[in-house]
């Protein structure tokens, strides 16, 4: 899918970015079953109808937050990182684009004022939910992707 970025380093899935111009009809799951976070896209005809339905108490254990932002207005680049804190690349994301954070580390940089939603698992652990470190200096970016 051209409208659909895997970000992987290795073996290991960072991010899944679903830009927005993807437009595929039905139900377009862009995430694997196992992630903690769950990404899909669906584009239904007039009249369709879903049936009513209420979600089970399921125990789940999750081990790491994966964060998905979406991209209302400005720009965003981000930047990735391996979990020993080492910079591998960027993108950037504009209006209307969707990115699914899975492992690794990132950091972001606003480059136009910037409108976005962030949903993730909760409950929110404060300071415990993270562990912050030193960004690449701008001079050593490495954008990959569409400018926008």
């Amino acid at each position: 899918m051209e409208h659909v970025e895997r970000v992987s380093f290795g073996e290991q899935l960072y991010a899944i970015i679903v830009r927005a111009s993807f437009r595929e009809p039905g139900i377009t799951f862009f995430s694997s079953p196992e992630l903690s976070q769950q990404l899909a896209f669906m584009s239904h005809p007039e009249g369709k109808s879903i049936a009513p339905h209420r979600h089970n108490k399921v125990t789940r254990e999750v081990h790491y937050t994966q964060e998905v932002l979406l991209i209302q207005k400005g720009k965003l680049q981000v930047d990735f990182y391996t979990e020993e804190e080492e910079y591998l690349e960027s993108r950037m994301l504009g209006p209307g684009d969707i990115i699914l954070l899975c492992s690794g580390a990132h950091g972001f940089h606003v480059i136009e004022p910037l409108e976005m939603f962030e949903i993730k698992q909760g409950p929110y652990a404060g300071e415990n939910d993270k562990t912050r470190f030193r960004e690449v200096p701008a001079s050593e970016i490495r954008l990959k992707g569409p400018a926008l």
